[in-house]
């Protein structure tokens, strides 16, 4: 079984809707994965912020649970910031670093694709940072 991943930007208060949501990329700014869960969310968090993975981990507790199954996590304000902060180079960095860890080389993410998801977090969170809101991982189980 996949899972089916959208990150939004919205508003602090938009969390259950964002859980109803069938699709929230069709309603809200983000970008649309497949195979991101809370492990690899976390994985990011320690490489932008240095922090341990139980303790990263210990940060995405579901904000909200839809009874078909859809979970939303609220992004680390910490890791949304370093986000929109880190120039090009450093992101490039971060996002070869984040490919050649156990999350992504055991689903064998390729380093491209690792680098254009982070490349697109970052757009997002600079444009969630201008809007005064916050990212929110959107997660949902495929049936394959």
């Amino acid at each position: 079984m996949g899972i089916l991943t959208n990150i939004v930007a919205a508003e602090e208060d938009e969390y259950a809707a964002i859980g109803e949501s069938l699709r929230p990329v069709d309603e809200w700014s983000g970008i649309e994965r497949r195979g991101i869960d809370t492990a690899k969310v976390a994985t990011l968090h320690c490489l932008l912020t240095g922090e341990e993975f139980e303790e990263a981990i210990s940060a995405y507790e579901p904000v909200y649970v839809a009874d078909e199954g859809a979970v939303v996590l609220r992004l680390a304000d910490e890791v949304m910031e370093r986000l929109a902060t880190l120039d090009e180079e450093a992101l490039e960095l971060v996002a070869s670093e984040l490919a050649a860890t156990e999350e992504y080389e055991m689903e064998q993410w390729e380093p491209e694709d690792v680098q254009a998801l982070v490349m697109d977090m970052a757009e997002l969170a600079r444009l969630a940072e201008s809007q005064g809101q916050v990212l929110f991982v959107w997660m949902h189980p495929l049936l394959t």
